[in-house]
This record gives structure tokens, sequence and C-alpha cells, in this order.
């Protein structure tokens, strides 16, 4: 459903933008009414900025015409939070795509929101430098889409997701006020700490024009473990033991039962077991070897059938082939996947496995889980044939079992994907009342009108 756009909000825009920087036409609008969600919407118009004041304008014109605003990037968020469900305007920010600074000295970058994660990291190389938040779709994902679900990946067991990795911001709030917070400093006292806020508010409160990255030390050298237990027990009392020790793994993954199960099938040589993890370390050559010895020594007890050590880039890749070959895997059970990205606390993962495992039993579908175990944010993937109806509505029955069972861990809804409307309704599940009424405090501060992105993260009143 489309709403017709005022007139004068039209010539605005197509006065301020040009013909290529504000789109009416079916196929742009299209085109921005997706994201990995696979739900969609379209707008009634996409504006493409350049610069950060014709964000200002763009702001300030819907909201002389309360017109919604949609922060959009590459479009691989799988919450549907960049989806214009209310139409309006999505702002695109694919022209402002250009690494500001690049600033070694102060371990920082500044980016706009366009700029791709992975074009990022190239920039970064030849300073010996990385910015640490690596989703899967790293590629082709922007910084801006990022910063808006605060994104992690394996890395973020030791380096941290977005959150961690951004010094300071320049935002256009929805009243079309252009703010800076934060700087290239990594101690600030301050004032309030409105950087922070705005990432992982999944562009509700403000658009991201620039961001100062924190970089961190490319590492010269890495090795990996994989590690099999006996269950997902011994494998999670595994985990407590390495995040207890000092050596802090780079990543941490966890795959269930079912995860290694489903990879014998597809041809990846993995012995049966009841879980598996998978630790890689990073460092200088001298001290890698002292930490991998660290990881294996920690890894090692009840419930532990093999260990296998990967030093060598050949040996490392070998050993995460099982991790990367595994989305891909899932396919072969149900073209349907309904994959959510709880977190509990570690020691309550033996009881998700769990709880999956009778899950599972009881919708009569496959269920697998796999994950950031240090974190303890995993992936929990609900597997079903979309055009078999009893199956399509087991699966979204077993949905809400699944969040009702992670709020009952202690846990939360989302590590890294975000909100948006997946999770909406859940919301008020996860936060009591007054904890909701301040969140739509500052919802009203940064965006008195509710311009931007209408009807996501928070539940309606």
């Amino acid at each position: 459903m489309t709403h017709a756009l005022p007139a004068a909000l039209d010539a605005e825009l197509s006065s301020l933008l040009g013909a290529d920087g504000w789109r009416t036409d079916a196929a742009a609008r299209r085109a921005h009414g997706e994201d990995d969600s696979r739900q969609w919407a379209l707008p009634d118009a996409v504006a493409v900025p350049r610069d950060p004041g014709q964000v200002v304008a763009i702001v300030r014109a819907c909201r002389a015409h309360r017109v919604p605003l949609v922060a959009r990037g590459a479009g691989t968020g799988t919450a549907a939070a960049a989806v214009p469900f209310a139409g309006g305007v999505v702002v695109s920010f694919a022209r402002m795509d250009r690494i500001l600074d690049i600033r070694p000295g102060d371990r920082c970058a500044v980016v706009e929101p366009g700029v791709l994660n992975g074009d990022l990291q190239q920039a970064l190389q030849p300073h010996g430098l990385f910015w640490p938040p690596d989703p899967s779709s790293a590629e082709r994902c922007t910084i801006g889409g990022n910063l808006a679900c605060n994104a992690g990946g394996p890395r973020a067991v030791k380096y941290g997701a977005t959150r961690d990795n951004v010094l300071g911001l320049v935002a256009v709030t929805g009243a079309g006020e252009l703010i800076r917070c934060g700087g290239p400093w990594t101690k600030d006292a301050t004032g309030y700490d409105l950087t922070h806020l705005i990432v992982g508010s999944e562009g509700t409160l403000a658009l991201v024009v620039e961001a100062t990255l924190r970089l961190a030390p490319r590492p010269q050298a890495q090795a990996g473990l994989r590690m099999f237990y006996r269950d997902a027990a011994a494998a999670a009392a595994a985990v407590s033991r390495l995040m207890r020790q000092p050596q802090v793994p780079a990543m941490l993954e966890f795959m269930d039962a079912s995860a290694i199960a489903l990879l014998r099938r597809n041809g990846t040589e993995v012995p049966e077991a009841g879980a598996m993890l998978l630790v890689e370390a990073d460092g200088d050559h001298e001290t890698l070897p002292y930490a991998l010895q660290a990881l294996a020594d920690a890894a090692a007890g009840e419930g532990l059938l093999s260990l296998d050590v990967a030093a060598d880039g050949a040996a490392r890749d070998r050993l995460w082939a099982a991790r990367r070959a595994l989305s891909p895997a899932l396919r072969s059970i149900a073209p349907g996947k309904i994959n959510e990205d709880v977190v509990v606390p570690v020691s309550r993962i033996p009881d998700l496995v769990a709880a999956m495992e009778a899950l599972s039993a009881e919708s009569a579908l496959p269920i697998v889980v796999f994950g950031h175990a240090g974190n303890g944010n995993l992936h929990v993937n609900i597997m079903y044939r979309p055009d078999d109806a009893g199956e399509n509505a087991r699966a979204h029955a077993a949905l809400p079992r699944l969040f009702e069972c992670v709020l009952a861990l202690e846990g939360t809804l989302s590590g890294e994907h975000g909100i948006g409307v997946a999770k909406r309704d859940w919301m008020a599940r996860a936060f009591d009342a007054p904890t909701l009424a301040a969140m739509r405090a500052v919802k009203s501060a940064l965006d008195p009108d509710g311009i931007l992105n209408p009807g996501k993260v928070l539940p309606p009143l």
C-alpha cells in the first residue's frame, strides 16, 4: 500500500536532490522496499542524499509534512527494520560511501554510513588495522547498517560488537537537527553517551551521517582448535572454562548435535558427537603457542571426545570449513528457515539446546542450533517447507515458544540482528512497563513527531 506524497514535498525534494537523487519510479521503489527478512512494502519515494546537509533538509521537509522516513543501507537485515511498512520516504545512503579519514595514530577511521564493511577492511589492511565487527554479510553490508542493529559476528567474543567499536557519531534527529556525539578518543566522562544510545536503535532515533570507528591492530598470527564433546552440557562447561581464563579466544563457536549430524549427511568429515566447539586464538608469533596451549588446557575436561589443532593457514581453513558449510547445508533439510539470534547466559546454553531438542520433537520439525558460544549468542534455525501448510503453521507456532524459553532462561531476544518488526511485539515481555516508558521518552525526545522508522523496535501502546 502506498500513500500519495504531498505535492509540495515532492517538488521540494526533487529540486534538492535532482532526478538521480529523488526517485519515485516503480522500479526504484520496489528495489528499496525489502530486506533479507523476505518482507516488503512499497515506499512512496526514495531519497539518495550526497551529504549531511541534504539529509537535514530531507528530514525537515518530511517532518513538516508528517511523512515517515526509513533509513537504508544494503538491505541485509533480517528483522524487517528497513522495510517501509508505513510508506513514506526511504533514505538510501548508497551515495554517502566515502572513507573520510584513516588515523592510524589515533587508531580510528571516520566514515560515511554507506561504506561497505568489506571495503573498509581492505582500506585498513595497509595500516595493519581492522574494524572488529564481522557479520556474515560483511562483504556487502554497510557500516550504517552495522550501526543500526549493533552487528556482531564471531570476533565479538574478544573484540566486542559494533557498539563497542564506535567512538563518535554525527547524526540527524527526527527534529531535523544535526548532533555530534563522541569523537576520536577512547575515554570520555562528558555528558550523556548519545553515541552508544543511537547505535542499535535501528534508525528510530536519528539518521547517522558520519561515524568515528575504533580500530584494532591486525594480529600477526592465528591458530585454531576444534573440540568434540559428549553433549551440549560438556561443551558449555568448556565454554565457561575458556572464558574464565586470561587468554580470551578471538572466536568461540558452538554447534549442537543436529548441526554435526547435518554436516555428516552433507559429506563433511566430522565424527559423531553431541556438540562441537571451534576456537581461534590470535596474537604475535612468539606468544601464540602459549595462548593456544592455554585454550587447549581449558577445553580439556569431562566429556571431551577429541581435540584437533590447526596452526597454519591451510589447516585453519580446513578446521573452519565445517562452520562455513553449515548455513548452506541447512537448505538440504528444507527450503524454509526461521533464524533467530537469541542470547542466553553461557551457563544456560545446555538448557536452551535441550529445550530446542524437545521443541523439535514436539513440532515435528528440524531445529538446528549453532553460533557464538562465548557470548551465549546462538542462532536457532527452525526448518520447514513453506508450501506445506502444516509445517508452515507449526514453524511459526514454535517461534513464540523459543522466545518464551529464552526469556525464562534470563536471556534476551537479539544479539546482533536487531528487533525491527520481527520481535517487536515481544519487547513488552522482555522489558517491564517503566523501562519501555523510558525508551518511549527517549524516542519522543529525539523524534518528536515519530517520523523515523515508525512501528519498529517499540511495540504499539
